[in-house]
């Protein structure tokens, strides 16, 4: 009988999916629920009822439990690479936290559909076709520096040669900014990240992206007056966690490897890995850059680099605040490593890829 249940990881997958699913709708819809969101639901009320544990009462309700709840106190049995006190929602705008994205992309079923996946594929697929590689990286340094764009703004990328075949996934990239983010006639930027904040109901400022909430006090940028004729537009949920954020990091380390006189080529060989660094004696190392949460899943989804362009090294890095936030980190993703992976890709964090390249640098000097 259990047999039929979704239980521990897959009910975790499936309620992750769900959220999102659900936090993609913008317009009511017949059924209310697609059949995911209502199979999540009724998942956790069979898990509830087999633990003995009072259920959500509704979709709306398990809605507010994901937002209220930490994992921790679900039930749901899960390892210990989750961290009890993940919540799936954001608190503050119910919206998928990074935790909750980063489970439903870990889902076989559910990684085609989801959204950042099937705009950067067409990207890369448009790209390719017309050969033409300096689209594709304008079209991810839009996506990762202009984040918020007005109306006006937005017909100039569309319009932009060197961007015009790309028209329909840059109108479902920007879409118009959420009235969660109004305040006092205003859209207010973040200072760090260019994306929109959310203002706190004790008047202080919330940013979704972990790199700038674990970066002291939100720095508000100067506001966007709402009432703006052309409108305003954000990038889309899914693409600001996944390419936005981590991009912030790629452009950081591009920026402080080009300090150090170093050759960087972006996004190689339409996105093969993230950075191509030349050393002046001769080595190459291949960068991947991932903002990820959950280390589990990191060392998981590990794959090996594409051959070309060819490199000498090849190292997975994480911003260095996540290394702070997770003592384990590392431990936790080499457990979860593939063993044929092991040995072929290092994990390192920003702060000491930028260390070792000095060390290369100096003992070639």
């Amino acid at each position: 009988m259990t047999d039929h249940f979704f239980t521990g990881e897959r009910l975790l997958r499936l309620v992750a999916t769900a959220l999102i699913r659900m936090s993609r709708v913008r317009e009511p819809r017949d059924p209310v629920y697609d059949s995911t969101v209502q199979r999540a639901y009724d998942h956790v009320v069979l898990e509830c009822m087999r633990s003995g544990t009072p259920s959500p009462i509704s979709v709306p309700d398990l809605v507010r439990w994901a937002a209220s709840t930490p994992l921790g106190h679900w039930p749901i049995q899960i390892d210990a690479s989750v961290p009890p006190e993940t919540l799936l929602l954001d608190p503050h705008t119910r919206t998928p936290t990074q935790q909750c994205l980063e489970w439903a992309v870990s889902a076989k079923d559910a990684a085609g559909e989801l959204f950042e996946n099937e705009i950067m594929y067409n990207v890369l697929d448009l790209t390719r076709a017309r050969e033409a590689p300096e689209s594709y990286e304008l079209f991810r340094r839009s996506v990762i520096s202009d984040p918020v764009l007005t109306g006006q703004r937005r017909s100039e990328l569309i319009a932009d040669p060197a961007l015009n075949f790309l028209d329909d996934e840059i109108r479902k990239s920007w879409q118009p900014v959420n009235p969660r983010h109004l305040h006092k006639g205003t859209y207010v930027p973040c200072a760090r990240c260019g994306l929109l904040l959310v203002p706190k109901e004790d008047g202080g400022w919330f940013c979704e992206l972990d790199r700038c909430s674990r970066s002291g006090p939100v720095r508000p940028a100067e506001p966007i007056d709402a009432a703006e004729r052309t409108g305003v537009y954000q990038v889309e949920r899914p693409l600001r966690t996944f390419i936005t954020g981590p991009g912030l990091a790629e452009i950081d380390l591009e920026q402080a490897l080009h300090d150090l006189d170093l050759g960087v080529q972006m996004w190689p060989d339409f996105d093969a890995y993230d950075l191509r660094v030349t050393f002046p004696h001769g080595p190459v190392w291949a960068i991947d850059v991932k903002d990820r949460a959950n280390p589990a899943l990191l060392g998981r989804g590990t794959r090996a680099f594409p051959i070309r362009p060819p490199h000498d090294r090849a190292f997975l890095v994480v911003p260095a605040y996540r290394f702070k936030d997770r003592e384990d980190y590392a431990r936790v993703f080499d457990h979860h490593l593939d063993d044929a992976m092991k040995g072929r890709v290092e994990l390192l964090s920003d702060t000491a890829l930028l260390t070792l390249a000095k060390e290369e640098i100096n003992a070639h000097a």
